[in-house]
């Protein structure tokens, strides 16, 4: 006697995925029962003898099949007892021993409860997520708020100015006591800390954005089979035990095995570092590891282990995104940053040599007349307390000198942009890409789906050299009838979902084969699924878009005879074909002559903006029994062609005309035929009805890649169309713009398109139809695969250079007026009319409160009527120099006035003059804020109203600026002003608007340079 489950095979392979203790127990309950049930028959036997009960004559021993109730809903191996750490280890070490001993892949299938055909049950998505786990990966702790406010205080100038203010505070307390000495060296910590604080705030904030965008960038889209039919869900939502689809250019979502599928080829690099790419088969390796890319092929694949579990987790979770990657444009800033901080390191130097020398040799007086030194009568504490007062001082104008708010403005307008970017369908990866867009001279964009809508349907089919209308195709000869259907059903990648006669199917497929499907199934009464179980496939090749067709070898049920199906490119196959089927089923000879009629027909089609694909077939008879897995490839049977109508975007014209009015040019590179690719770039403005092949502006992949270099770069600035390009065709393309010093974006969805995305100034990859290799080597992902989106990132990425430029003007303006006054004040009198607390009140109107009112300007139409920014250009440009000078001369001269006129015309005293200088500063730059909206135009009011953001800067900046002169007088050292010196400041400053509407009607030589 033996007991047995029910399934005992399959036991015996999961006992290896069982963990100790459970196998354990699983022993003693097996043991147990085989006791019990031994007692029991004994008791029974005894029963039978004495009851003296005929007893038959029975088998030589018994099979008795013991049923395990406590599994959870008749389950073989609750999932809640499958050891993870099995699973894992055998994917990471690809090892076939602990495949083996587990039964093979359809038995690891039966263990996860997984049907390796309908995949995973969607009820049974939670409690798989609850038992294995989420398909997410810790991230390292992010910076807290906490690292921002310690490197804002790890700033030089910040320290030594706290190192004055706690001097001063020392001094004061103990010269003047507590109530009256804090004033001074209290009031510079107070607005230092302010000043950090604001700055860590910003830093902080965008710190979040960027890693809130670098979130959104790692979902991908991954195709699943669930209770039978396929669902797009993200890549955080797959479970264990999910059967997911792969195909070209796909992410592996996590770690599994292969179930099946035809030439999957896989780009590991990314995981071992090895460039060769792994075949994966069910019989060599079946292995594949979570974050690497098919690069070849299609097939199904079993999820083992997701998130944390697997290789690419692990690694992931020690990896941060680098969110301090610094863009072009901070690079050139923080140059010239170092260049102004050294400029007024050295006036800060001079000023602080001066006022030394003054103050030691007794020529400064304090408020009172009297000298401030008088040798050895002068108290220590006293001369100690003005030195450090000079020091800070001179330190304040290092603080105002330092642009450090120039970084500052470059991040909020790239996170500001980033931000709007996202509303506007496009997801940056690359923060140095939003401003490099600004520069662009040239785009080079694929033709489907980002100039075109991508809706592709079926609109002609022709049979021989006749196109069949769709209530004709049952009249098509039964055996070419079935030939067509099997040239579709098997030589395709996607799936057919039917649940139901009447419904439309739910196809699953890239744009051309969804058509190509949806047009057998509906109008050539096709069924997928029959068709593929007549049918044994032996070889499969996957489109390719270097040759432009896909193949399949396949073999019927019960037959020896090998048929192979070509499906792609219409002239490619047409080369391929020796014979054609005509109408009515006949097969006839495809010479020279007919061949040249069929490529009228493609060439007819084409010029209607008609995508041609057609089918060819052969059938070989097979020799001694052995398959070849080679595909024919000459000697086939043309069976027909389809044209697929795919319309042009709504909107794509204008954007084109948009970018030709900016200066950029577009170019059209696209895989179709050439006449195909002429009638759609007419169609969307990119060519002339008159320009064609004659004049250079349309040529072939093939005519482009076999020119001489020399001819290359003579021709290059004239094409504007390439058609039936290869991926290899658009990176030499890139190459050669580059290498005319053009700023080059490229848009690309698939694998191939990789190199050309990578080489590119600007890589804009396709949201939806890219793939994720695409993704991951592009720059910029434009969500809704729109050519607008594209102008509108250019848009975006003009606006970023000219609201940094409009930020310079308006702080070195600040900078310059603030170095002159208070260095000729030093040299003259011996004293700054501006104090530290004051200085670093303007310090934080002009670097974060004015990098936020400039840096949100938005985008003007005007932005796209000038040329592009060259490369080369400077940052301060001619017209900036005109407009900056004109203001800072301006503002020191009004403010030397007052510095030694002041008293005299306001019969005011020191401490009054003073206040009328620093509130008489700070306006100009507030009524200055608004001359640098504009850097050219004269209205300098127009669409103010559209940034609210701007007009609350203005307002607050000008309530705190009234608290600062009325209210807080000890802490900025001021005194109150009546209405007609408040009157006099803010007429002294609104005049810098007719200044600056005067200015720019002189001109300036300002060719802006296109030598990228």
């Amino acid at each position: 006697m033996r007991s047995r489950k029910t399934g005992d095979n399959i036991i015996l392979d999961q006992e290896n995925i069982l963990p100790e203790p459970k196998r354990n127990q699983r022993r003693w309950k097996m043991a147990y029962t085989a006791i019990y049930f031994t007692r029991l028959l004994v008791s029974l036997s005894k029963k039978a003898l004495e009851s003296q009960t005929k007893i038959l004559r029975s088998l030589s021993y018994v099979a008795i099949d013991v049923h395990d109730d406590t599994s959870p809903r008749g389950n073989l191996v609750s999932l809640n007892n499958v050891d993870q750490r099995t699973l894992t280890d055998m994917v990471k070490e690809k090892s076939f021993a602990s495949l083996n001993q587990l039964g093979g892949v359809m038995q690891v299938a039966a263990i996860l409860e997984t049907d390796a055909k309908d995949g995973a049950k969607e009820a049974d998505v939670a409690r798989r997520r609850d038992v294995f786990g989420a398909n997410r990966f810790k991230k390292p702790p992010a910076k807290s708020f906490l690292s921002f406010v310690l490197e804002a205080f790890k700033d030089p100038t910040i320290i030594i100015l706290l190192v004055c203010a706690i001097m001063s505070l020392v001094f004061g307390i103990k010269q003047h006591g507590l109530k009256d000495g804090w004033y001074d060296g209290g009031s510079i910590i107070v607005a230092v800390v302010l000043v950090i604080a604001v700055s860590a705030i910003s830093n902080f904030k965008q710190s979040k954005q960027f890693e809130k965008l670098s979130d959104e960038s790692s979902d991908i889209n991954v195709q699943v089979v669930r209770d039978g039919r396929h669902h797009h869900i993200s890549i955080f939502d797959v479970v264990v035990g999910d059967v997911v689809s792969l195909k070209i250019g796909d992410q592996i979502p996590a770690d599994g095995l292969f179930l099946n599928g035809y030439s999957l080829k896989i780009d590991e690099s990314s995981m071992t570092g090895e460039s060769d790419h792994v075949e994966v088969n069910g019989s060599k390796n079946p292995f594949l590891l979570a974050g690497t890319k098919v690069t070849d092929g299609f097939g199904f694949m079993l999820v083992t282990s997701v998130g944390m579990n697997t290789a690419w987790g692990e690694m992931m979770s020690s990896v941060s995104r680098d969110l301090d990657e610094q863009t072009p444009l901070q690079a050139r800033l923080n140059k010239l940053t170092s260049y102004i901080g050294k400029v007024g390191l050295t006036v800060a130097v001079l000023v602080l040599a001066v006022l030394m020398i003054r103050y030691f040799t007794g020529n400064t007086r304090d408020d009172n007349g009297r000298k401030e030194y008088n040798g050895s009568k002068t108290k220590v504490n006293d001369v100690l307390d003005s030195v450090v007062g000079i020091i800070a001082a001179a330190v304040t104008i290092v603080v105002v000198a330092i642009p450090e708010g120039l970084p500052l403005a470059v991040t909020l307008t790239l996170a500001y942009s980033m931000k709007r970017m996202m509303k506007d369908n496009a997801m940056v990866r690359k923060l140095s890409a939003c401003e490099t867009m600004g520069s662009a001279t040239t785009i080079c964009t694929d033709k489907t789906g980002t100039l075109t809508l991508n809706q592709m349907k079926v609109t002609e089919f022709w049979l021989g050299k006749e196109a069949i209308e769709a209530d004709a195709l049952t009249e098509i000869e039964t055996e070419v009838y079935h030939l067509l259907q099997e040239g579709v059903a098997l030589n395709t990648t996607g799936t057919v979902n039917k649940s139901h006669a009447t419904l439309v199917p739910d196809i699953t497929a890239s744009p051309t084969e969804k058509a190509i499907l949806s047009w057998a199934a509906m109008d050539l009464g096709m069924d997928i699924n029959e068709t593929k179980g007549k049918c044994e496939i032996i070889h499969v090749e996957t489109f390719n878009s270097e040759k432009k067709r896909s193949g399949v070898l396949m073999r019927k049920n019960n037959e020896k005879a090998i048929h192979t199906h070509w499906k792609g490119a219409a002239e490619m196959i047409l080369a391929m074909c020796s014979n054609y089927y005509a109408r009515n089923g006949t097969l006839r000879d495809l010479n020279e002559e007919e061949k040249v009629q069929f490529g009228a027909i493609i060439q007819s089609m084409a010029a209607r903006s008609l995508r041609c694909i057609a089918f060819a077939h052969k059938k070989v008879v097979e020799e001694n029994s052995q398959a070849s897995a080679k595909l024919e490839e000459t000697g086939m049977t043309f069976m027909g062609l389809v044209g697929l109508k795919d319309p042009c975007r709504p909107g794509v014209r204008a954007a084109v005309e948009s970018c030709k009015n900016a200066g950029v040019k577009v170019k059209m590179i696209t895989g179709d035929n050439i006449h195909t690719a002429r009638a759609i770039a007419i169609e969307c403005g990119i060519l002339n009805p008159e320009q064609d092949m004659e004049n250079g502006a349309v040529v072939e992949g093939v005519q482009f890649r076999n020119y001489s270099p020399e001819e290359r770069m003579a021709k290059i600035d004239e094409i504007q169309v390439m058609a039936r390009s290869s991926p290899f065709d658009k990176l030499l393309m890139v190459r050669c713009l580059k290498e005319k010093r053009h700023v080059v974006a490229v848009t690309g969805d698939g694998t191939n398109d990789a190199p050309a995305l990578k080489e590119a100034d600007i890589g804009l990859s396709m949201g939806i139809q890219g793939t994720e290799v695409a993704k991951e080597s592009s720059d910029i992902v434009i969500l809704d695969d729109n050519f607008t989106s594209v102008v509108t990132v250019l848009r975006r990425g003009r606006c970023v250079y000219n609201n940094i430029q409009k930020f310079i003007q308006f702080q070195l303006t600040v900078n310059v007026a603030a170095l002159v006054i208070n260095f000729v004040a030093a040299v003259s009198s011996g004293k700054v009319p501006l104090t530290a607390v004051q200085l670093l009140w303007v310090n934080l109107i002009m670097d974060t409160l004015g990098a936020l009112a400039l840096a949100t300007e938005q985008p003007t139409n005007d932005l796209m009527t000038r040329p592009p920014v060259g490369r080369s250009a400077p940052l301060i440009t001619k017209i900036m120099w005109r407009n900056l000078l004109a203001q800072s001369l301006y503002q020191v001269t009004i403010l030397l006035t007052l510095q030694f006129k002041g008293k005299a015309i306001f019969g005011v005293d020191e401490k009054v003059k003073n206040t009328l200088i620093f509130n008489t500063f700070v306006l100009c730059q507030v009524f200055n804020e608004f001359n640098a909206r504009k850097l050219e135009k004269k209205n300098i009011f127009k669409g103010v109203h559209k940034n609210k953001l701007f007009l609350a800067i203005i307002g607050i900046t000008i309530v705190l600026q009234v608290l600062m002169v009325e209210l807080l007088k000890k802490f900025a050292s001021t005194e109150r002003l009546n209405w007609g010196q408040w009157g006099a400041c803010i007429a002294i400053a609104v005049l810098s608007w007719p200044i600056g509407c005067l200015v720019k009607c002189i001109p300036v030589s300002c060719k802006q340079t296109q030598s990228h």
